[in-house]
């Protein structure tokens, strides 16, 4: 039952997380210690998969607050604002306490029109616009699923993720709890949504010109600083660095996709000099963009010629 200690949220809107998965991925899984940064009062437009690993506390989700332990998972729908609270000594960190899957579920269910199975996940996606907690054999089965996606790659790690959804679509009635009330609407700050939103759209359309933090933070009516920490605060990035994180995930497409030289690549997606964009490739990717490019381009391409088979997974188009 919803316990009405939930309201004192109410006046704290939730924050906005924006969420990154690989270039190469359709969905974002990672790990995640306790505390952390973006463990807090969030929500965001993708759905969420949670697995609880250890420790216990309360959990959030609309205006239901109630008690999770090991092993708990819960399916969480966009929008809806949401946090695991956990029960800690002062000092205390527990490693590894969070696994956390991603994903546009929306984008998804678009995909019936050639994969019709896909339209079976409709009734779980309407259900977790609630929140949905999982129990007993179900969510033992969930977590197993949970765990093993984070070794896996590629098509085995599709797999995985379109197993774990059967898995909580057919769960039965006993292993299934939906969590907000019928009646919840989420108390959003529509101020700092429409702001959040001009920085995003900013963004974007300009991914690949000269960016400047003074011109968007003039567009909000903010101070650069005062931007910088708002954007900050309300999203979990920086607004440089999600700058630099969806670059070098444009990057990541052109590398794979064509045959166009790192040069060119590198100017294409907004950097003005090579060392730049190889030091910021390295950082995000772990590896130069000719290392990533042998990993991932298929054979054949011609120079400049996008492989028409390949989707965009970071969810931006190319423009």
């Amino acid at each position: 039952m919803p316990d009405n200690r939930a309201a004192v949220f109410e006046h704290r809107p939730a924050d906005l997380e924006v969420i990154l998965q690989g270039p190469d991925q359709s969905f974002r899984w990672y790990e995640h210690d306790y505390p952390y940064p973006l463990a807090r009062w969030n929500h965001h437009p993708e759905y969420e998969i949670h697995l609880i690993r250890q420790g216990s506390g309360k959990l959030l989700a609309g205006d239901y607050i109630g008690p999770f332990t090991a092993g708990h998972v819960a399916l969480i729908g966009p929008g809806l604002p949401h946090d695991w609270m956990g029960d800690l000594a002062p000092g205390e960190r527990i490693a590894g306490r969070d696994v956390v899957l991603q994903f546009d579920g929306a984008a998804l269910l678009r995909v019936q029109e050639i994969l019709p199975e896909l339209s079976a996940l409709g009734s779980l996606f309407a259900q977790a616009q609630r929140g949905l907690e999982f129990i007993g054999a179900t969510a033992r089965q969930a977590a197993l699923l949970l765990e093993s996606i984070g070794q896996a790659q590629g098509l085995q790690r599709l797999i995985r993720f379109l197993e774990l959804l059967s898995t909580l679509a057919q769960a039965p009635e006993r292993d299934l709890r939906v969590l907000a009330s019928p009646c919840y609407s989420p108390s959003l700050d529509a101020r700092s949504s429409e702001r959040i939103n001009l920085a995003l759209a900013y963004l974007i359309d300009e991914l690949t010109s000269d960016l400047r933090l003074s011109v968007i933070a003039e567009r909000v009516g903010m101070s650069e600083a005062g931007f910088s920490r708002f954007f900050k605060r309300t999203t979990g990035h920086g607004f440089i660095d999600l700058m630099r994180k969806l670059r070098i995930q444009r990057a990541c497409r052109l590398l794979g996709q064509t045959r166009l030289s790192v040069t060119e690549i590198c100017f294409q997606v907004g950097y003005e000099n090579v060392s730049n964009f190889n030091r910021h490739f390295r950082h995000e990717m772990n590896q130069t963009p000719s290392d990533y490019r042998r990993t991932v381009a298929p054979t054949g391409l011609h120079r400049g010629e996008v492989h028409p088979g390949w989707l965009c997974s970071a969810g931006l188009s190319e423009t």
